[in-house]
């Protein structure tokens, strides 16, 4: 990291005279934020950079200013702060507040699943921001844990209104469907339209990520996480969490239905319900409770209730009543479970009555067996707990998996469902995560050869390698990069290395040499260089050559951008025009010594009578004519023959 901070042009300037960059925090698709330190004001700020390829698209330019528009027409403390934005040179940027911590995405990777108290504390202030963006008519449209900002102090903001929109404009097509997959609302899948209630979507799918640990659909190509979110129901949490509570199940159920006018209409009223869920619960806000000034508005209103109660009309000729809202439609299914419920309750009380009846079935025939609990998807301490409950000795067993989070239980031994004596012991199989493997080296191996050797690990191998021309044969490994299954910098593994089943690694690939097509003439180099899969290009180089005759190939030039020739590059042509030709001077009339001088020092050589070489006679001999003459050209080294005489 220090090394890539070192090479970072930006570490030490001075931006449009007032912000001194010191370290970069972050890097992402379309800017990069550094730490720096505000001079004017002697404060720490976060310095937010659109990339330098960006900087001509008015496009991107035009993102890059709204962020700063929307977010500064907020005023809440759950909201990252935008002071300024401007222009230095080619460099846009915008300065937001500092707020050193972490983000939601980094704390559910470290801890998978959160705690209840931890869950409502950060739904608490994210909703509390959120409302004041509804509130003044702005869509965030990127709501996920990697914008939701958990500082040092405590506090827990939401930043990058990068992708917001006023709620007047909220039709978003083709390239405007950019927030996350995995948080997209079915209406932006299906209809490309976007408003508050699909901020409150992506919040129902962050709310059950938090609570299970993992989000609700999962796929290995984006269309694929996209479909289930237009066709499918989020689950319940609880089903893979039994530790979460109802109203919790509930209100994820409502935030994340796929009709947008079932859910609540906008944070503020998903909020509403939060806060009556956690007096319910019993539950405070550990920020909120910490620090009071940090409240939204909405603290000091009175909080109306989500849940009317329904107005019955007893006059059968009165008008029927207005449609139900959401919140009615949720206490109506609430209702309908606690029916189900008595009913089951019921149902339970009668069949004891009868087993009563039949005491010895239970007590020394077939029916004093116990059925072995469902404990897949628990901690072990919750498994054993609930196989000690039902009367059996659990004993803990380990295997590596990659569909189950290290930590959860896959199974039971003998599984769910089986019939056991009391206090028999059942195994508990605890997933350790996915397995690790030692690599042998993948160079030199051929493409299939590598892909099969990686299958046989349960490793992923991207479907295209990269290929390159190298003096390896053709279609042998010539290096490869993993990519961690949990993120993280890719690294070699070329020479082998240490990866987990479930990892991604991509191959790269020889094309075999590089053709050489040094002496062929244009059409053949041509021929030849479209062969291998390459663009030529009609814009030829021609150079001098003192070794290749004229309109021959000297050689081609250095690549665009460093790296191996690819397959698909375009190359440019390096042609001979023949030998560099110069003036030849005139040395008529000069003496020998004289004219060889002269030529020498042009670059030509000198061609006399023997005789002149002798003793003394360069001096007295003078050279009457020369071949070719002074109004002709040599290449450099070519010789010039002289007539001599003695002079009288």
């Amino acid at each position: 990291m220090t090394t890539n901070q070192q090479a970072d042009p930006l570490i030490g300037r001075l931006v449009d005279g007032r912000y001194r960059v010191r370290a970069r925090i972050a890097r992402g698709g379309m800017a990069t934020v550094y730490v720096a330190t505000d001079l004017r004001l002697e404060r720490r700020i976060a310095l937010k950079v659109m990339h330098a390829h960006l900087s001509d698209d008015s496009a991107f330019q035009s993102r890059f200013i709204q962020e700063a528009r929307a977010a500064a027409r907020l005023a809440d403390p759950h909201v990252v702060n935008v002071f300024d934005q401007g222009q230095d040179g080619e460099l846009a940027y915008l300065v937001m507040e500092y707020l050193p911590g972490i983000t939601l995405r980094e704390l559910l990777r470290e801890q998978k699943r959160l705690t209840i108290p931890q869950t409502i504390t950060i739904m608490d202030a994210v909703l509390a921001g959120l409302a004041a963006a509804h509130r003044a008519g702005i869509v965030h449209r990127d709501v996920k844990p990697e914008n939701v900002l958990l500082a040092e102090d405590g506090r827990i903001k939401i930043g990058d209104f990068g992708l917001a929109r006023a709620t007047t404009a909220n039709t978003a097509t083709g390239q405007q469907l950019l927030g996350t997959i995995a948080y997209l609302a079915p209406e932006l899948v299906t209809r490309g339209t976007a408003d508050a209630r699909s901020d409150i979507y992506a919040l129902g799918i962050m709310l059950y990520e938090m609570l299970v640990g993992e989000q609700p659909y999962k796929g290995e190509q984006p269309m694929q996480i996209a479909f289930q979110h237009a066709t499918e129901s989020v689950p319940r949490p609880s089903v893979r969490n039994p530790g979460v509570p109802e109203q919790l199940d509930e209100l994820v159920l409502w935030a994340t239905e796929k009709s947008p006018d079932e859910r609540p209409d906008d944070a503020q009223q998903m909020l509403d319900r939060l806060r009556e869920i956690e007096r319910g619960l019993g539950i405070a806000p550990a920020v909120a409770a910490a620090t009071g000034s940090q409240r939204s508005q909405a603290d000091s209103a009175d909080l109306t209730k989500v849940m009317p109660s329904t107005m019955v009309i007893a006059d059968p000729t009165a008008p029927a009543p207005a449609a139900v809202d959401n919140a009615t439609l949720l206490r109506r299914r609430s209702s309908r479970r606690r029916a189900r419920g008595a009913f089951l309750l019921t149902l339970v009380l009668l069949l004891a009555t009868v087993a009563g009846g039949v005491g010895w079935w239970f007590g020394s025939g077939p029916g004093s067996l116990i059925a072995v609990p469902s404990v897949a998807g628990l901690s072990y301490d919750d498994a054993a707990a609930a196989l000690v409950a039902d009367g059996f000795t659990p004993v803990r067993g380990e295997e590596n998996s990659v569909e189950v989070a290290a930590g959860e239980t896959i199974r039971s031994d003998p599984g769910e469902g089986e019939r056991l004596d009391k206090g028999a012991e059942v195994t508990v199989i605890v997933s350790i995560g996915p397995a690790s493997h030692t690599a042998e080296t993948l160079n030199g191996k051929t493409e299939q050869e590598a892909r099969d050797y990686l299958a046989d690990l349960r490793v992923n191998v991207t479907e295209q390698p990269l290929v390159l021309f190298s003096d390896a044969d053709e279609g042998r490994v010539i290096n490869a990069f993993v990519t961690p299954r949990d993120g993280g910098e890719a690294y070699s593994c070329a020479e082998g290395c240490e990866l987990l089943e479930d990892d991604t690694v991509e191959l790269y690939v020889s094309a075999g040499a590089f053709p050489d097509v040094t002496g062929l003439s244009v059409d053949q180099a041509t021929t030849t260089l479209t062969d291998k899969k390459l663009e030529v290009s009609g814009d030829i180089i021609y150079d001098f050559s003192e070794s290749m005759d004229k309109d021959l190939v000297i050689g081609v030039a250095d690549r665009a951008s460093e790296g191996n020739w690819r397959p698909g590059d375009t190359v440019q042509l390096i042609v001979s025009k023949g030998p560099e030709l110069f003036d030849v001077p005139d040395v008529t009339d000069r003496t020998l010594v004289e004219a060889k001088q002269i030529l020498e020092e042009a670059g030509f050589t000198a061609g006399y009578a023997a005789w002149g070489d002798l003793p003394g006679f360069g001096e007295m001999a003078r050279v009457t004519a020369q071949d070719p003459g002074s109004d002709a050209q040599l290449p450099r080294g070519g010789k010039v023959q002289l007539s001599i005489q003695l002079s009288g």
